[in-house]
């Protein structure tokens, strides 16, 4: 008889599948397989006729009752009680999808969500949830009071993600600040205020780990950001902040002692607050990111000067660095592991500099445009002035930027790389923006590529599209 894995071994090789199709084909090897798999696939809904079709009997009665006829997948009872394996519900991804079955027919559709929603409280432990403002689904979910439906608090309580915005009902958000206090990551949009409601869901959280505020234009979060971290500032290990054409005080990020990642989200401008944190010491700081810009620089600089050491990650994304930045990150951030920046046509030895001084260095993005510096020069430097902890090389092309890379500095390069001391393969990953044409698009690097895959120089190679 051949040998099983166990099916604890299973859950553990189907965790890691990203592909929902490849775990799809799981279900069909053998009862075991089906077994374990179905509780994957099933951790957020997979198909709403089949939800549709696990509810209660009394529950099918009472649609009958009014009319209602729902098509099921087959006319046997499910192989599964599918509901007991749901941990992540999107409120209003389901509404969205019983509008769809019922063919937007309003008082139907308020039915069956209700019986949905019952079924679900009372069947379900929960542990994300998502629950964003909807004008096309706010008059459903206001007449589906979920929260009060018998089993809500045992569904509620052990919940530990939460993403949602600032208005959502405030019955809800009092429910959960009587009942959740685990939540680890909260991930919130500001439309209007920073509502009570959010305040005090957020203060009374015990072991908050991840936080993120989205500020969008009109809103104001500054009465309601500083006193209410000084009651989570232990806890929380990442803060992101994102702005719309509004600047968010960051002057509060003092208090966080335990930070080990900060993400800023804004344009330029809107780092005013900045100055606030440019000789604070916060001696857990891992990773520092920017998207779309970054404060002044000679703010940032200071602030390297002050944490740079401990710092293993640092991304600039659609941000153009400037020279004296990237040395200030070559001569205070020593420890690296990880750089996303961009380099001027002019800027080689500001590269071979961060490449010999960070020596830890294991993976570097690199913006490439009509402006930035020369790919082959690129490829050349990091082939030679590489620490011997590097593996990974990703080249993101900028708007209209199109490669004019040869094959033979493509070839050029994988040979230096091969000959390399101590050998290892690396990672090259090609990013297309939007309108760019990467260096892939010429079929002869493409040929080169996959012959050093075949080599075993290549260990992973990507070509993808970020807008």
């Amino acid at each position: 008889m051949p040998y099983r894995l166990p099916s604890e071994c299973l859950n553990e090789i189907f965790e890691q599948l990203e592909d929902k199709v490849t775990l799809h084909s799981c279900l069909l090897v053998d009862r075991l397989w089906c077994e374990v798999s179905v509780r994957i696939l099933w951790k957020s809904i997979w198909n709403y006729n089949t939800l549709i079709a696990c509810l209660p009997n009394e529950s099918k009665e009472f649609l009958l009752e009014n009319k209602i006829f729902i098509s099921t997948p087959n006319s046997n009872p499910p192989s599964f009680n599918y509901v007991t394996f749901i941990k992540n519900l999107s409120i209003n991804v389901i509404v969205k999808n019983i509008k769809y079955i019922l063919d937007f027919n309003y008082n139907e559709c308020i039915i069956v969500t209700q019986e949905v929603f019952k079924m679900l409280m009372n069947q379900i432990s929960l542990k994300k949830l998502n629950f964003y403002f909807d004008r096309k689904c706010i008059y459903y979910i206001s007449n589906v009071p979920f929260i009060t439906y018998p089993g809500a608090i045992y569904c509620l309580r052990n919940l530990s993600e939460l993403n949602c915005d600032s208005n959502i009902p405030s019955e809800f958000l009092n429910q959960l600040s009587r009942t959740c206090h685990n939540i680890r990551s909260l991930d919130v949009v500001v439309l209007d205020v920073l509502s009570d409601g959010l305040t005090d869901l957020i203060s009374v959280q015990k072991n908050l780990k991840d936080l993120s505020i989205t500020k969008c234009y009109s809103c104001d979060v500054s009465p309601s950001v500083n006193p209410l971290l000084t009651k989570i500032s232990n806890t929380l290990i990442k803060l992101e902040l994102y702005g719309d054409n509004c600047s968010i005080p960051l002057s509060f990020i003092i208090q966080l002692t335990n930070l080990q990642e900060l993400v800023l989200t804004f344009d330029d401008g809107d780092f005013q607050d900045f100055e606030t944190l440019q000789h604070t010491v916060l001696s857990k700081l891992r990773i520092l990111k920017f998207t779309n810009g970054y404060p002044k620089h000679e703010d940032l600089i200071n602030f390297l000067e002050k944490n740079g050491r401990s710092l293993e990650k640092i991304h600039f994304k659609y941000c153009r660095v400037k020279n004296s930045l990237n040395l200030a990150i070559a001569k205070f951030c020593s420890n690296l592991k990880s750089l996303y920046t961009t380099f001027s046509n002019d800027e080689v030895e500001t590269l071979k500099v961060i490449l010999n001084n960070c020596q830890r260095l294991e993976s570097i993005k690199v913006l490439y445009d009509d402006d930035s510096l020369n790919e082959g020069e690129l490829l050349k430097v990091v082939a030679k002035f590489s620490s011997k902890s590097f593996y990974e090389l990703k080249i993101y092309y900028g708007y209209k930027a199109y490669s004019k890379v040869s094959w033979e500095e493509l070839e050029s390069f994988f040979i230096s790389w091969t000959n390399r001391i101590p050998q290892r393969s690396i990672s090259f990953i090609i990013i297309n923006g939007y309108k760019s044409n990467g260096l892939v698009v010429k079929e002869e690097n493409m040929q080169v590529i996959e012959q050093y895959i075949k080599l075993g120089v290549i260990k992973k190679f990507k070509n993808k599209i970020e807008i």
